[in-house]
């Protein structure tokens, strides 16, 4: 019978007898050739049956502000061809940033954006929405057009999105459809979408720490007892029908400066984070928000690289370790309904990672008021409802407080 293993135990064990450099990694899709020494993508994949041929690292825009230009113009001469944006980000900057610096480089580039249809958004406002994208973004058209961060099917099932789509179309807005998700019931919706056939396009949260086979290469011959959602299954569904997968939170926090003493020989946290979500058979890009020239630089040196490494595993089961305990799987959400208050503990705890993890506390600020409720409730709680919530054992009493101080 093996042994039942729980997550401080293992990470206690992992650290003690060392699991990642003494295991047997397979060869599951490699993809790519050594990167060279010169930086630049190295490798394009075609996304799905849109047949679009993307940049295997491409440019995420979350945090892309007024005067970046140079930021997007540096990840074009480097080869990356996708670019992906949405009306809100940056408080309404990131569009016209990108729009400025592309322009006159239209047929060169893939560029992809979104909106919030929810579930009684009427046709109308949606074209409304597109437009005013179209007109930032400098362009007639967009190449996927994305239902931003969907984690209700209600919001799938409203037929005004179907009916804006067919027009949108019609006239040439855009190429193909999508859908965006990293917080709780997103298995769920993306099981829907995929049986219902509704998108071109799944721009889905997917990163090492969220694979159950991460755990499976590290612990072996142990079953891991910590919640590991349904998400892989889903995605190799959408992939039976070629649909499109672009993964985004793959740095699982972006703690970058944090894992700098543990990188040797050249090789970093990032590459080897983006070389395992690479070699996911189900996914054909990943996008990441690019913050400085230097970091475009080196999570290229990622693109084409090829086999996930034992060096990567070292690194990635360090990261594991430090973050284990903080880092929220917002696509987890078994803490849904612990807070009798009605605290979005998963999104509170997203919006505290962007503080904390990213640093980038004004992005933190902006997502955290866009939220549906707030964490005030938890300032005046003791902490029991909520005490056993977390599957993964995160003390979210001591964290939920403390970020809607910081974030309000």
């Amino acid at each position: 019978m093996k042994k039942i293993l729980k997550r401080r135990s293992f990470l206690h064990l992992g650290a003690m007898t060392g699991f990642a450099s003494g295991i047997s990694l397979p060869a599951f899709g490699v993809r790519g050739s050594e990167t060279g020494s010169t930086p630049g993508v190295q490798q394009y994949n075609t996304l799905g049956r849109t047949g679009l041929k993307v940049s295997d690292i491409s440019f995420g825009s979350a945090r892309l502000r007024r005067g970046e230009e140079y930021l997007v113009e540096h990840a074009f001469d480097l080869g990356i061809n996708y670019f992906d944006t949405a009306e809100s980000y940056s408080r309404g900057q990131s569009e016209p940033v990108i729009g400025k610096a592309l322009k006159g480089k239209r047929d060169k580039v893939i560029l992809v954006t979104k909106t919030m249809a929810g579930a009684r958004t009427r046709r109308e406002e949606m074209m409304g929405l597109l437009e005013e994208s179209l007109r930032n973004l400098k362009t007639d058209y967009v190449d996927v057009y994305f239902n931003h961060a969907v984690n209700n099917i209600n919001r799938l099932k409203n037929p005004e999105w179907e009916a804006f789509v067919d027009k949108a179309r019609q006239q040439g807005k855009i190429r193909f459809t999508g859908m965006s998700g990293h917080a709780g019931r997103l298995t769920e919706c993306v099981d829907y979408a995929v049986e219902q056939d509704m998108f071109d396009v799944l721009l889905l949260a997917q990163n090492f720490g969220e694979d159950p086979s991460f755990y499976d290469k590290i612990t072996q011959s142990f079953d891991y007892v910590a919640n590991q959602h349904q998400l892989p299954a889903a995605m190799a569904k959408a992939r039976e029908k070629n649909i499109g997968i672009v993964a985004m939170k793959v740095l699982r926090g972006a703690r970058l400066n944090d894992m700098r003493p543990y990188e040797n020989g050249g090789a970093t946290f990032a590459q080897a984070a983006f070389r395992w979500s690479l070699n996911n058979p189900s996914v054909d890009t990943l996008i990441i928000t690019m913050t400085s020239r230097d970091r475009i630089d080196e999570y290229l040196g990622a693109s084409g690289s090829g086999a996930v490494t034992q060096e990567d595993m070292r690194l990635l089961q360090q990261y594991a370790e430090m973050t284990d305990m903080s880092y929220c799987r917002h696509a987890c959400n078994d803490c849904e309904g612990a807070c009798p208050k009605g605290v979005p503990i998963a999104d509170v705890l997203r919006t505290r990672m962007y503080a904390t993890d990213y640093g980038d506390f004004s992005f933190a600020r902006a997502e955290y008021g866009l939220l549906a409720g707030s964490a005030e409730a938890c300032l005046g709680c003791d902490g029991k409802p909520c005490k056993d919530a977390c599957t993964h054992q995160i003390p979210i009493a001591e964290l939920c407080g403390p970020t809607h101080q910081m974030l309000s």
